[in-house]
């Protein structure tokens, strides 16, 4: 088989709009990614819940819609935008590392011994780096090809998961984040790039 006609392994387009031999572009890989946690628990190293994340999961973000009713019919505005829960599954390693960090964030939350809360939430609330790399490693350094920074983040569910005699998993503790907001970064790609604020010359729905 000709090596060229592996530019045409993708959708065609028309000539207006693309190269016709344009190949397909290589996708971003789900297993190619690190997290970091800025601020989380109280011990040192935090890389610990690096080096032992399962899985993450990306941002989602919904719109409120607003109801504007007229005469016959009605007109859907954007409301407030909401984003939702960001679920972590962690590896429990067999030194308590993971477990003792969870801890800790948990009783910056809420100190279950003396029963007291935190005064506010500067007091908890952490910074979590999600970086989608290129595959390099080692004497090759990997390429950060997205990042996304979510902030004013909390624990808002802790799952330290079952035990089973028959089973040869892991035992893993799975974390759902609450955050604040969620930026892409550098600034100019993606969510928090300036597009500037349309102003049209009427105001309309």
């Amino acid at each position: 088989m000709s090596i060229s006609s592996l530019t045409r392994m993708t959708t065609p387009l028309a000539s207006d709009q693309s190269s016709v031999s344009q190949g397909l572009l290589m996708p971003k890989l789900k297993y190619r990614f690190r997290v970091v946690f800025e601020n989380f628990g109280v011990s040192t190293p935090r890389t610990e819940l690096t080096k032992q994340v399962k899985t993450f999961t990306r941002p989602s973000q919904t719109y409120t819609n607003i109801d504007v009713h007229v005469y016959n019919s009605k007109i859907n505005l954007a409301g407030k935008p909401e984003w939702g829960n960001i679920s972590c599954v962690l590896r429990d390693d067999a030194t308590g590392a993971v477990a003792k960090l969870v801890g800790e964030q948990i009783q910056k939350q809420m100190d279950f011994m003396e029963q007291a809360s935190a005064a506010s939430g500067i007091d908890y609330k952490f910074t979590t780096r999600l970086e989608m790399l290129d595959g390099g490693n080692g004497a090759h350094e990997p390429t950060v090809l997205e990042t996304w920074e979510l902030y004013g983040c909390y624990v808002q569910e802790v799952n330290y998961g079952d035990l089973d005699y028959s089973a040869s998993d892991v035992v893993e503790i799975s974390l759902t984040l609450m955050i604040d907001n969620a930026l892409q970064t550098p600034l100019g790609y993606g969510i928090g790039t300036d597009v500037g604020r349309s102003l049209g010359d009427l105001t309309t729905g």
